[in-house]
Formats: structure tokens, C-alpha cells, sequence
């Protein structure tokens, strides 16, 4: 038996106003957050057993905490009691599928202010493999839109300025190259480069980067075919240095490094592929080859090291790559 729910009047109907997740709450009080990020529901065939088991319960507001932010939507939320701020796939399932009721969660805090609730939105759909990246950037540009600043919205949600602004910048594309990042096609750390390019140029600038790539592509397959094997790794791009990492095992850290016994330290060295050879030569020795010894526990050297050793594109598309393993 569910306990016993606190219960206020607002607008002269009854409205919990304290958790209960014991009991559910009819469909027939509920409303999906009109401002969902979600352009789609998408399928809801792997919710189809919330006829029988709802694993995780709904969060929601009141309709009056949710309507004292956006008036305009009083059309949209109707005569719900309760609108929902996360869990909207899972009540349009219980709808679809013939579920009375839905477990809640309510946490009027959630609807203090539009900045609040649009991130509690964005936050539970950012990382799902199903959440279109240009509805993300728009969620984010919407959150942002709330707040003073990029950088106080980024503080406030607890992200990464680094991680908005590269979002943000996804909106800048053209709807042909969006149409492709959200095919898969092109990478966000290309997108993000091509949003730099006027939108009428971007689609040019892409297929002469193509082309550009496969032709590289076959430059380098030849040459493959004319060098010998043990030269192949070498000529891939001669006017570059070589970067080669070295891990050193626990318990053999070099003394010059400073680092404990059982900590893994990094050796990072810089070769000229016109030398002689690929192995680096030893600390001190007279060979142009230049050594750092880096800990990877240091992220300010690790910082340092990739600063004096990339350029500003490629420190860009690193920046993107981390950022999307967070």
C-alpha cells in the first residue's frame, strides 16, 4: 500500500507537494514539459514494459511552478496537475501502451527559474545515443539564453565552458552540413571548423576538403607501393617531427623525472625524420632530438607539451576529442 501523500491546494486542485514515489499518479494529471528538447519521442518499442514495471520514476513540477515560468503555455498544459520535466518517453509509452498510472518524483525546486528547468531537461538526454547533437545544440543554446553569459550558464550546469561554446557552435552550420553531421558524415570536430566558413561556403569548402583527402589518400597508397615496408611509417609526411610516447613501468622511473617508485611516467620525444634513426637517443646527448619527461598525473605539463608541439587546429580537434569522452 503506497504511504500517505502531503497534499496543498493550488488553484483549487489537490497538488502533492512532497515526494512519493510508493504510488502512482494517473496519466489523466500528467502533462510532457512542453519545453522538451526532444524534437522526437523516437520509438518506444524498449519502453513497452513499463506496462508492467516503470524502473525509474518521473520528475516533475507543478503546473502552476511550471506556468508561473512560461504563461504562454497555459494552453499546452491544459488541466495537468503536474508537468513532466524528465520522463516524457517514458509517459508517452505508458499512454501508448496502456499504463493507468506513472511513479513521480517531485521536486518543485526543479522550477525556480527557466534556466533550472530547461538544464534539468538538456542533462538527462546529453550522452543518449538517441539525442540528435544539433537538438542538443539547440537545448544548450536555449539553457545558455537564460542566463547573464555562456560562461555563468556553463558554471551554473556544471559543464565545461570549452564544451558550450563548441556546442553553440554546431547552430552555425548550414542545414545541409547539419543534415550530415546528424548523418553521421561529418565529425564535430570538422563541423565545428566549418562553422568558422560563411554558411554559403561551407558545403564547397567540405567536398574541396574531400577531395582534397582522397586525393592525399591516394598519393599516400602509392607511395606505399614504391617504398620499401621498413620506410613506409617515415614518409607519411617528411616536414613533420615525429611525437613518440614511452611509458615507463612501475618501479623503473628514471631519477631525473622526480616522480615516486610505482608511479607511470610518460616520455615524450620529439624526433627530425631526416635523422638517422627513429630510436631517440638519450638524455643529454649531442643529437638534435629534444626530451621531456611528462607524468601524466600533470595535466598543466601534458597541456604544455601538446601546446609546443601542435598547432592551433590540431590542439582545437584534441580539445574536441576529450571533450566528447567527458
Amino acid at each position: 500500500m503506497g504511504r500517505r501523500v502531503n497534499l496543498a491546494t493550488i488553484d483549487d486542485k489537490p497538488v502533492a507537494v512532497a515526494a512519493d514515489t510508493s504510488s502512482g499518479v494517473p496519466l489523466a494529471l500528467l502533462v510532457a514539459n512542453p519545453r522538451n528538447p526532444r524534437e522526437g519521442l523516437g520509438d518506444l518499442e524498449d519502453l513497452k514494459s513499463i506496462v508492467k514495471r516503470q524502473l525509474q520514476p518521473c520528475l516533475v513540477v507543478t503546473a502552476k511552478g511550471y506556468l508561473a515560468l512560461w504563461p504562454e503555455d497555459a494552453g499546452r498544459v491544459g488541466d495537468a496537475q503536474y508537468v513532466v520535466v524528465n520522463g516524457c518517453r517514458r509517459l508517452a509509452a505508458a499512454q501508448k501502451y496502456g499504463r493507468s498510472d506513472l511513479l513521480i518524483v517531485h521536486d518543485e525546486s526543479v522550477a525556480v527559474s527557466r534556466g533550472e528547468l530547461l538544464g534539468a531537461a538538456v542533462e538527462e538526454n546529453i550522452g543518449r545515443q538517441d539525442f540528435d547533437i544539433i537538438e542538443e545544440a539547440r537545448a544548450v543554446d536555449a539553457v545558455v539564453a537564460e542566463y547573464p553569459s555562456s560562461r555563468e550558464a556553463a558554471k551554473a550546469r556544471g559543464w565545461t565552458h570549452g564544451w558550450v561554446s563548441q556546442r553553440r557552435a554546431l547552430l552555425k552550420l548550414s542545414p545541409e552540413m547539419q543534415a550530415k553531421l546528424r548523418a553521421g558524415d561529418l565529425a564535430v570536430r570538422d563541423a565545428r571548423r566549418l562553422a568558422r566558413v560563411p554558411a554559403a561556403e561551407q558545403v564547397s569548402t567540405w567536398r574541396a576538403e574531400q577531395d582534397a583527402a582522397e586525393q592525399r589518400k591516394k598519393e599516400l597508397a602509392e607511395q606505399r607501393k614504391q617504398q620499401p615496408p621498413q620506410q613506409e611509417r617515415r614518409q607519411l609526411d617528411p616536414e613533420k617531427p615525429v611525437v613518440t610516447a614511452v611509458t615507463t613501468p612501475e618501479g623503473a622511473v628514471p631519477p631525473e623525472t622526480g616522480a615516486s617508485a610505482g608511479e607511470q611516467v610518460v616520455t615524450a620525444v620529439t624526433t627530425d625524420r631526416d635523422g638517422g634513426s627513429s630510436v631517440p637517443e638519450p638524455r643529454g646527448s649531442s643529437s638534435a632530438s629534444s626530451t621531456v619527461m611528462v607524468e601524466w598525473t600533470d595535466p598543466q605539463a601534458v597541456a604544455n607539451l601538446c601546446t609546443a608541439n601542435m598547432t592551433r587546429g590540431d590542439l582545437e580537434a584534441m580539445l574536441d576529442i576529450l571533450t566528447s569522452h567527458l
